[in-house]
């Protein structure tokens, strides 16, 4: 039986597809609690603008939008080769495993920390207080650990949705539509869902901060889903030749039957 499932090829490229997809995601929320300037990662002036009545908005944002992109861009080739059950499989284990680590950094956070060597090791490097510290960057806040996760479920999921309705409509052809179209609906809502429950409730922001925040995080993430298209492509040959056309043919067959 293990060799079987070893020396299957569509499983094969399964199991490193969910390792993939929950070790990037989890990563994503790791590195998240930092914000960075876009601007001056691509070495321009940040100049701060105005939406909805906001004033002084720029291109900061969190790290994990670096990676967030990846994990549309995955759930489109499952849900092209695996089908929309395989989606929400691969989506309810990465959010269970978040779950876990989220628990076990709060559990190491509220151990006793070494007062005799570990808590005043780094102060030749700026840092006085290595518990301090520590807490900070893996103690966030718990509204924002809940938004993270329900947007990331609920964006999935309508991920998958949308995609299988248009390639419903679509067929085989036009896979730059169904990718570009189901992300750019999905990653609208994730931008939405996280930032109203992490500082709408969480923090009482106003539906109007909220909203331009929102849109200027969703516009970094449209422009994402368009660059990243070409990789579903290339993502996609290689899966064929991997496979083989027969077998390519019979999992996108059986993908659009398995809801």
């Amino acid at each position: 039986m293990i060799a079987k499932i070893f020396n299957d090829r569509p499983t094969k490229v399964f199991l490193f597809i969910t390792s993939f997809f929950v070790a990037n995601a989890l990563i994503a929320e790791c590195i998240g609690g930092k914000l960075f300037s876009l601007e001056k990662l691509l070495h321009l002036t940040p100049h701060p603008f105005s939406l909805l009545g906001e004033d002084g908005l720029t291109y900061t944002l969190t790290c994990g939008v670096l990676l967030w992109p990846l994990e549309f861009v995955i759930t489109d080739i499952v849900n092209e080769y695996y089908g929309p059950k395989a989606v929400r499989r691969i989506s309810f284990i990465a959010v269970t495993l978040i779950g876990y680590a989220f628990v076990m950094f709060y559990a190491a956070i509220g151990t006793p920390a070494n007062t005799d060597f570990w808590t005043s090791s780094q102060q030749t490097k700026g840092i006085p207080d290595m518990q301090v510290a520590f807490a900070a960057i893996f103690g966030q806040s718990m509204w924002i650990i809940f938004g993270s996760l329900m947007a990331f479920l609920v964006s999935q999921l309508l991920d998958a949705w949308v995609f299988h309705k248009i390639k419903k409509r679509t067929g085989e052809k036009h896979i730059w539509l169904r990718a570009t179209g189901s992300t750019f609906i999905s990653q609208f809502v994730d931008s939405f869902i996280v930032l109203f429950i992490a500082f709408k409730i969480g923090q009482d922001w106003s539906y109007q901060r909220v909203l331009a925040i929102c849109m200027v995080n969703y516009s970094y993430k449209f422009v994402m889903a368009i660059l990243l298209t070409p990789l579903i492509y290339l993502i996609e040959r290689s899966m064929e030749r991997y496979f083989g056309a027969s077998v390519t043919q019979e999992m996108k067959a059986a993908a659009m039957n398995h809801r």
